[in-house]
């Protein structure tokens, strides 16, 4: 049995275990954090529910929404990524994460069942899985090269587990019921609705003579008519009828395994379940990457910086949109960016449907993930450690509403400058476009003024060129189109001085002025 010493004992070491935490981090615990509020605006939160999806057993959604306040602690994450470029080592972390699925859903399976020797059955099964996986795993890694801090910790403590009593003793007796179990014979006598099971006392076996006699009858390819047992894992009343009576008749063992379930009912360690549900925080991430990487797309461990503010990106794109693309063949158009020295804030101007808001979710997705410690879009990344993450994505327009929707807008921008600091992340797309132009330049100077005086990352799209040019801070982009073909946008986004026809395109393409609408509307 595992005593309540040993339970706490283990409970204890195993915040210096964690592969996701360093030892500062998890000392302070880890609770469970709700969805930030910047996720439906980069798409993050259906990035996160498809990295996590059919891993519900796992709750993995507290991870996403927990960010790394350290420089170390990300590091910590990324020499677990270093690692993982091993493929045999992956292979091993993936085999134990199976194994330990199946032990998962043998215990389920053994809690819902109505028939005590299934769950006991159910049970030793789990028992058997569980000691192979941790065995398994204690072999592999010992024979595998590991860099990390996280998975060299672990690989101390599954040694001293793997090698301890409890855990000896452990798989010592349910390797023994096992082979017991298995060298149990019995027989079914059936006639008409009644069934006995007795002692098997010698009596021959003709199924493989059966068997024999009718190979001489087959010609090529024949139909198998043989009976196959059901996979559901639920026993019916005529078989728990059957496995009690073989109870019956084989008291001893059986009594033994009815004792092995009530002292190892707790046989599983809190620092291995908590191992194999961390990792697959990294199973799932490398999942969802693994087919945008054999497509061609770039991803890296971004270097993370808490003493500059220069960052860049280099080929890096839209992390929810490409999942989306990459299924379908479609192509995925990659973006650069950078700011130096006293840059700060970009300011993105172009025409609409032409991909700035795209990129201003790209720059948001970088930051979050990078702070997950997790490989970003991209070939190079140099990114700062933020504080906040702030969002202000303008509502759908409703004509109707026009003075409420402004209303809005100066309300949560007010609410994001109050809140944000020199290290906070600020991104705005679209806002006071509900107004003159006249009004969100003033309004949007205001802004972007304040954002100066705080001198936060920032990143604003908006349709008046005029703000691209209000100090050094500030960087101007813009979304570029095919010049043979001014309609037809490339999605590109390049640092470049406004050009003065955002607006104008945006006002025509509203009020259906363009040339292609006016064609349509005049006729041939």
């Amino acid at each position: 049995m595992i005593g309540d010493e040993k339970g706490i004992s283990e409970q204890v070491h195993m915040t210096s275990q964690s592969i996701l935490f360093t030892v500062t981090t998890a000392t302070v615990g880890f609770e469970s954090p709700s969805e930030p509020s910047c996720f439906i605006d980069l798409l993050l939160d259906q990035i996160v529910s498809t990295i996590t999806k059919g891993r519900d057993e796992s709750d993995l959604l507290a991870f996403f929404y927990k960010r790394l306040e350290s420089v170390d602690a990300i590091e910590f994450r990324h020499e677990v990524w270093r690692d993982l470029e091993d493929d045999a080592l992956t292979q091993h972390l993936r085999s134990f994460s199976e194994k330990m699925h199946q032990v998962r859903q043998r215990l389920t399976w053994a809690a819902k069942s109505s028939f005590i020797q299934q769950r006991r059955g159910w049970f030793l099964d789990a028992a058997e899985d569980y000691c192979n996986a941790v065995e398994n795993l204690w072999v592999q890694l010992a024979d595998t090269a590991i860099a990390s801090r996280a998975l060299l910790g672990f690989r101390d403590f599954l040694a001293g587990y793997a090698q301890s009593r409890t855990f000896n003793l452990l798989a010592r007796e349910t390797k023994s019921l096992k082979d017991r179990l298995s060298e149990l014979h019995y027989c079914i006598n059936i006639k008409g609705p009644r069934i006995r099971v007795l002692r098997y006392e010698g009596e021959e076996d003709y199924s493989a003579e059966i068997d024999d006699v009718f190979k001489r009858f087959r010609q090529g390819a024949v139909k198998d008519y043989r009976f196959r047992y059901s996979d559901w894992p639920d026993m019916n009343h005529v078989e728990s009828s059957i496995a009690d009576r073989v109870a019956r008749l084989f008291p001893d063992i059986f009594t033994e395994l009815e004792t092995f379930c009530e002292e190892h009912n707790a046989f599983l360690s809190p620092a291995i379940a908590s191992f194999d549900r961390e990792l697959q925080f990294y199973l799932a991430y490398l999942d969802f990457i693994e087919p945008l990487k054999a497509k061609g797309l770039a991803f890296c461990l971004p270097q993370v910086q808490d003493h500059s503010k220069n960052v860049s990106a280099n080929e890096t794109f839209d992390l929810a949109l490409a999942a989306k693309l990459v299924p379908l063949g479609a192509p995925i158009v990659l973006n650069d960016f950078h700011l130096d020295g006293s840059e700060r804030i970009i300011v993105v101007s172009g025409p609409n449907q032409g991909g700035k808001t795209t990129f201003a979710r790209t720059f948001g997705q970088l930051h979050y993930l990078a702070s997950l410690g997790v490989p970003v879009a991209g070939s190079h990344v140099q990114l700062v450690l933020f504080d906040e993450l702030f969002t202000h994505f303008g509502k759908e327009e409703d004509s109707s509403y026009q003075s409420g929707k402004l209303e809005d807008d100066l309300i949560r921008i007010r609410d994001v400058l109050r809140r944000a600091t020199t290290n906070s992340i600020i991104i705005m797309n679209e806002i006071f476009s509900s107004t003159t132009v006249r009004d969100a330049l003033v309004l949007g100077t205001k802004v972007i003024d304040k954002v100066i005086e705080l001198d936060s990352l920032c990143v604003m799209v908006t349709f008046v060129d005029e703000l691209t040019s209000l100090g050094p801070s500030i960087v101007s982009m813009a979304s570029t189109i095919n010049p043979d073909n001014p309609v037809e946008r490339t999605f590109k986004i390049v640092r470049r001085p406004a050009d003065g026809l955002a607006y104008a395109i945006a006002l025509a393409e509203k009020y259906g002025l363009t040339y292609n609408q006016l064609r349509e509307r005049i006729g041939p």
